[in-house]
């Protein structure tokens, strides 16, 4: 067992470590369309533990309609932080039915946390000021496949 062992290690290493040493943008995520009124939200999905602790940490630029929504098993209390993130970004907070329950501007690279001010399943960032540029606000509703109509 200690031989098979000693021939695995080198593979498991090699296998797990880019799981562990994450410094670089994820790009590759799933992309599905939002709509926050007349507006159309590209958006990555970010659905599992390690996609969405990484979330759009390391990334230099987005454009502008791009953001990731992060989805969580069940509604909670979610707070998110912005440590390793380079861009200036805005989490807005949304409920099951897609209603945008809260926002909040978050500064880049810091570790202040922003929570949601309810239970809520989905968080989607955008880039910072692109609600407010769009008079989009709490009580409005997002549409798309994760939201019933």
């Amino acid at each position: 067992m200690k031989r098979l062992f000693t021939h695995l290690l080198p593979v498991l290493l090699t296998w797990a470590a880019p799981a562990l040493a994450q410094d670089a943008p994820q790009m590759q995520l799933p992309r599905i369309t939002l709509q926050a009124g007349m507006h159309l939200i590209q958006a990555q999905v970010a659905s599992t533990p390690q996609e969405r602790s990484v979330g759009l940490m390391f990334r230099r630029e987005m454009p502008t309609n791009e953001g990731m929504l992060f989805i969580f098993e069940q509604p909670s209390e979610q707070c998110f932080w912005m440590k390793n993130t380079l861009l200036p970004l805005t989490a807005a907070f949304v409920a099951d039915d897609g209603t945008i329950v809260n926002l909040v501007d978050m500064k880049p690279q810091s570790l202040d946390s922003h929570c949601s001010t309810k239970p809520v399943r989905y968080v989607l960032e955008m880039h910072k000021g692109w609600f407010d540029k769009r008079a989009l606000k709490a009580g409005t509703k997002l549409s798309g496949p994760p939201f019933p109509r």
